[in-house]
């Protein structure tokens, strides 16, 4: 197996943009069958199947949970993983399924500013900085731009702003990761600490705030299907065995085309309308997202081309 992962190819490109198409409509298709099952119980159970999945995975495959040595990290980034849902599943009851995913999307804002303060070898540069300032001026932007305080901007306002919360704690998630014992533990152990705790804890929340009804329909029956199969099971291991395999860095700046199809499925599917200031802010948000998570591939880019050229 060699040591280097190499560029992404026709097969790799095709493969992300189905990943992303698939990541990008799960918020709209949440809040389309509302009405059979609420986002609280959904994902509850979403993750519920995900993890009967998992562990038969692992019992395949012969993996062994290392309990001893990361339990601790484990139940924090289980935690953290399932309070992003929380956020996720009570925002989408306030704000559209288009601003969510964005704001969702700021994660890997907070993970490189978290990275920058924890990890003196990969602090950001200059025009990183500037990345972050457009991210944060582009939330600004869709905050500001709600106008008039009215019940429905109220309502949006704070479901957009439990959407940046839902972006800080998977960043919180990705850095714990990061930064313990679980950085060198298989990705399907990682995967099972979030899937066990989203189940208990947005269970006990969908049974205790009264968001557990549910509707014996072919719709929910399907939809569990489809989130707990695809969404959270299969598109993950597809994703990890592409990190195994191709540039992180490429595989990166392909991923944002998730918030884009997000954007797309809520107006297809939803009917939802893209007030002038969501689209600024969401364009800027988008932009910063590229130029921190894409500065590092670019810049490798720009020096081996300039060397080629002096070569030649």
């Amino acid at each position: 197996m060699p040591n280097t992962r190499q560029a992404l190819d026709g097969r790799a490109m095709g493969i992300m943009v189905l990943l992303c198409m698939l990541w990008g409509v799960q918020q709209s298709h949440l809040k389309a069958v509302v009405d059979e099952i609420s986002p609280m119980l959904l994902i509850a159970l979403r993750s519920g199947i995900s993890a009967v999945l998992v562990a038969l995975l692992m019992r395949y495959r012969q993996e062994r949970m290392h309990l001893a040595q990361n339990w601790k990290p484990g139940l924090l980034v289980g935690l953290l993983f399932a309070v992003e849902f929380v956020f996720v599943a009570e925002g989408l009851r306030y704000t559209a399924a288009a601003h969510m995913i964005v704001l969702v999307y700021t994660a890997p804002i907070f993970v490189a500013l978290g990275m920058h303060w924890l990890f003196p070898a990969e602090r950001l540069s200059a025009v990183q900085w500037l990345g972050v300032l457009l991210a944060f001026v582009g939330i600004a932007v869709t905050f500001l731009g709600h106008g008039q305080a009215t019940t429905a901007s109220s309502q949006m306002l704070w479901g957009d702003f439990l959407g940046v919360l839902s972006g800080l704690a998977w960043g919180l998630t990705t850095l714990v990761v990061r930064g313990s014992s679980l950085a060198n533990a298989p990705a399907t152990e990682t995967l099972q600490y979030q899937l066990v705790a989203t189940f208990v804890l947005l269970l006990i929340i969908a049974l205790v705030t009264g968001q557990a009804e549910f509707r014996s329909t072919p719709v929910v029956w399907a939809s569990l299907a489809f989130q707990g199969v695809l969404v959270s099971f299969a598109s993950f291991l597809i994703w990890f065995a592409l990190l195994r395999r191709y540039m992180a860095a490429q595989l990166g700046i392909f991923s944002f085309l998730t918030p884009l199809f997000g954007v797309l499925f809520g107006v297809l599917l939803l009917n939802e309308s893209l007030e002038p200031h969501f689209i600024a802010g969401a364009s800027l948000v988008l932009l910063g997202l590229v130029i921190v998570s894409g500065y590092g591939w670019f810049a490798g880019w720009w020096q081996r081309r300039t060397q080629a050229q002096r070569q030649s």
